[in-house]
C-alpha cells in the first residue's frame, strides 16, 4: 500500500471537512433538496393545489399575492393583497405558509412560485453526495488574465425559453490532465472566481448541465489556485423544479474531470 505524503493527508482532510459542510448545506430545512414545485404565474389570478393564495404576475415588475392570513410574509399574515416584487436571478421573496415557504422568483421576464417543504423526499431521503476520490493531481495553478472591462453574457438555462447574464471578469488558463485548458471566469455570490464549466464527464458520471467551482481571488501576480476536488454540482442536478444557468458555450474542457461530485443517485 502506497502512504499518503503529509500534503496529500492535509488535502484529503480538508476536503472531507468541506465536503460535510456542503452537505449539511444541502440538509437545511429549506434549501435545494426541500424543493417539491415549480409554479409559473401569468397575468391572470391563480390558485395551485399545493399553494395557499390567489397568485398572478403584474407585468409591471411584480407579482400580487391574495390571502385571508393562511400565509405571511417578514412574519405578517397576509390578509387581502400585497405585491412581491423578485429581482431577477436573485433568490426570491420567501411567503411563510407552515413550515414551508414559498419562493417568489423572477426569471427573464417571468414569474414562478417554487415551494420548499423540509418533508420532501429529495431531502428526507439524501444520504450523501458522491464524489470522485481526492487526488492532488487536480489541484493546479492556473493564471488569470482580466478583461479591461468586465462583460455581460447571455447563457442558457436548464429551462427552456430562460436565460441568464452572468458577468464575465476574464479568462482563467491553465493545465489540467496533460492539455492547456481556459475558461471563463464569471462572478460569484461572494468573492472569488465563479469557473462554470463541462467536461468529458458531462453527461456520463457528472450532471449534464455542468458543473461549477469557487475559487479565491488572483494574487497579485494574477495566480490562482484551482482544487477541482471541490468542484460542486448546480441544483439543478438534485431537482427538477431548479432554474439553473448553463455554463457559457467555450466552458467546455477537452478532459475528463473525474474530481469533485459526481452525478446524484
Amino acid at each position: 500500500m502506497t502512504r499518503m505524503t503529509a500534503t496529500e493527508t492535509r488535502l484529503a482532510r480538508d476536503w472531507l471537512d468541506w465536503h460535510e459542510r456542503r452537505e449539511e448545506e444541502l440538509r437545511a430545512p429549506h434549501g435545494w433538496l426541500s424543493l417539491t414545485a415549480l409554479h409559473w404565474l401569468g397575468p391572470d389570478a391563480a390558485a395551485f393545489p399545493d399553494v395557499p393564495g390567489r397568485w398572478r404576475a403584474t407585468g409591471d415588475g411584480g407579482v400580487e399575492l391574495t390571502a385571508d392570513g393562511e400565509v405571511s410574509v417578514d412574519g405578517e399574515p397576509v390578509r387581502g393583497t400585497v405585491r412581491l416584487e423578485p429581482v431577477d436571478g436573485l433568490p426570491g421573496v420567501l411567503v411563510a405558509a407552515g413550515e414551508r415557504r414559498i419562493e417568489v422568483v423572477r426569471r427573464t421576464d417571468g414569474y414562478a412560485l417554487r415551494v420548499r417543504d423540509p418533508q420532501a423526499p429529495t431531502r428526507t431521503t439524501f444520504d450523501g453526495v458522491p464524489a470522485f476520490p481526492v487526488d492532488a493531481a487536480w489541484v493546479v495553478e492556473g493564471r488569470f488574465e482580466p478583461y479591461p472591462e468586465p462583460r455581460r453574457i447571455t447563457v442558457g438555462a436548464v429551462v427552456d425559453g430562460l436565460s441568464h447574464f452572468p458577468t464575465a471578469l476574464g479568462v482563467v488558463r491553465f493545465a489540467v490532465g496533460g492539455a492547456e485548458q481556459e475558461l471563463l471566469a464569471l462572478t460569484g455570490k461572494g468573492a472569488g472566481l465563479r469557473l462554470h464549466f463541462r467536461d468529458a464527464t458531462s453527461g456520463t458520471s457528472t450532471y449534464g448541465g455542468g458543473r461549477t467551482l469557487v475559487v479565491d481571488e488572483p494574487d497579485a501576480r494574477g495566480r490562482v489556485r484551482i482544487d477541482f476536488n471541490r468542484t460542486v454540482n448546480l441544483p439543478c442536478a438534485f431537482t427538477a423544479y431548479a432554474t439553473c444557468p448553463l455554463p457559457p458555450a467555450e466552458n467546455r474542457l477537452t478532459v475528463a474531470l473525474e474530481a469533485g461530485e459526481c452525478l446524484p443517485a
